[in-house]
């Protein structure tokens, strides 16, 4: 018998379904690594994206990280599961020895999105005066205005119309 060794596992899930159902989704993915055999040492959403090109007709899909302990000879068996499974659409499988527990319980990208929409709505809004400032400024000096960057616009809107004004 080999001993366990740590692998992370990123999923592939529709977006439309874990939106409706994360309980029954996070449910499919313990099932099929329980059942091959892994120890689950977490489970955690990582991004809903727009999909490079359509899975079963879907164009999104929301990616949720996995790390889990196993032998190495039963990660066929999980992808085999993931084949079979009617709520996984795909999945990637690394060895993460190599990893430390900080690594692990890094935020996901999802999970600091949902940190930064809880700060406080008074610093929010002073980190705006004083961007709004730069920008201020930078007009007055003649310079074309600060384009809105993901971390400090409200929407994708906000850039894609700030990167037109500099084009």
């Amino acid at each position: 018998m080999t001993d366990k060794k740590l692998y992370e596992a990123m999923f592939l899930v529709d977006s439309a379904d874990a939106a409706a159902e994360w309980e029954g989704v996070n449910a499919a993915i313990r099932n099929v690594l329980e059942r091959a055999g892994a120890e689950v040492v977490s489970i955690r959403k990582w991004e809903d994206r727009r999909l490079a090109y359509e899975i079963d007709g879907k164009a999104r899909g929301l990616y949720i990280l996995s790390y889990f302990m196993a032998e190495g000879g039963i990660i066929g068996d999980i992808e085999r599961g993931v084949q079979l499974s009617e709520r996984i659409m795909r999945v990637l499988i690394l060895s993460a020895e190599h990893l430390s527990k900080a690594d692990i319980e890094k935020d996901t990208p999802a999970e600091a999105a949902v940190r930064q929409r809880r700060r406080p709505a008074s610093g929010a809004a002073e980190g705006r005066k004083s961007e709004q400032a730069v920008a201020e400024d930078s007009d007055n000096a003649g310079d074309k205005p600060v384009p809105a960057t993901l971390e400090n616009a409200e929407s994708e809107q906000e850039v894609t119309e700030d990167l037109e004004q500099v084009e």
